[in-house]
């Protein structure tokens, strides 16, 4: 868990900074639905609306919309509106979510895979399925979290394309480009995005304690680096109250993403 400095500035967990580097995914989103997927990413997109975001919509995980911003696990205080399926559907459609999804392989330019593992007609692995990962990446803004960033994770090819990266949107034409974002992925060792002249992934920092090596020796790919990368944004002594009073204060997070 976390321990204090001798300023007496508490000293932030590496779940704290993921938690934090996931929050970072919806800043500006304005009045959208978040649609975490994951424990830290939950409590980032509850952290987002209590500090920079304060428009975030959240649901309760099924089909209420949130007045209010209870802690991981507790029933909201208040509700401010009913999102059955076909309406969750609606906003996705329309491109009003941005949602954090999980990923059992990633590959360089962002192809995700949660459906199986080895050949698709006699897999070794049968995973979720497909679900909503097309629609999701090709009409609005899809970022990944992954707490256990491996080379087994990210990949040269995904053995099967769940959510769309970017040369398959590109291949398909302007119908799959025109919405089509993935603003960053998450992992327990840095944060990651697209912003290159390939749109292939880019390391874009590190979590304190995590080295260049180790993050390029635990990728199954060449990544972008560039010649500075700076460490992931600290969480301020609000944020990290909120975290650990508010949002949770059982420390869910610090299973996730053990010390």
């Amino acid at each position: 868990m976390s321990g204090t400095e001798s300023t007496g500035i508490p000293t932030a967990s590496r779940a704290e900074y993921c938690v934090v580097a996931c929050a970072e995914a919806w800043r500006g989103a304005g009045e959208i639905l978040a649609s975490p997927m994951g424990t830290v990413p939950v409590i980032g997109a509850r952290l987002a609306r209590l500090t920079f975001s304060p428009e975030l919509l959240l649901t309760d995980g099924e089909a209420l919309l949130m007045g209010d911003t209870p802690a991981v696990g507790a029933r909201p205080g208040s509700i401010e509106g009913w999102l059955p399926f076909r309406q969750h559907l609606t906003l996705t459609a329309t491109g009003r979510r941005h949602v954090m999804m999980g990923a059992s392989q990633i590959d360089r330019h962002g192809n995700q895979n949660i459906s199986c593992i080895g050949d698709w007609a006699r897999p070794t692995r049968q995973l979720l399925g497909v679900r909503g990962a097309p629609v999701n990446t090709l009409n609005n803004p899809t970022s990944y979290w992954v707490p256990k960033h491996s080379a087994r994770v990210f990949v040269e090819h995904v053995d099967m394309v769940s959510g769309v990266g970017y040369d398959r949107a590109e291949a398909a034409g302007p119908s799959a480009t025109r919405y089509h974002r993935i603003p960053e992925v998450v992992s327990n060792l840095g944060v990651f995005d697209f912003e290159t002249p390939d749109r292939t992934m880019r390391l874009r920092s590190l979590h304190p304690g995590v080295s260049l090596e180790g993050v390029i020796g635990a990728t199954g790919f060449a990544l972008t680096v560039p010649d500075e990368v700076p460490f992931t944004r600290e969480p301020t002594e609000a944020e990290l109250r909120l975290i650990r009073e508010v949002i949770d204060p059982k420390g869910l997070r610090e299973r996730e993403v053990p010390a």
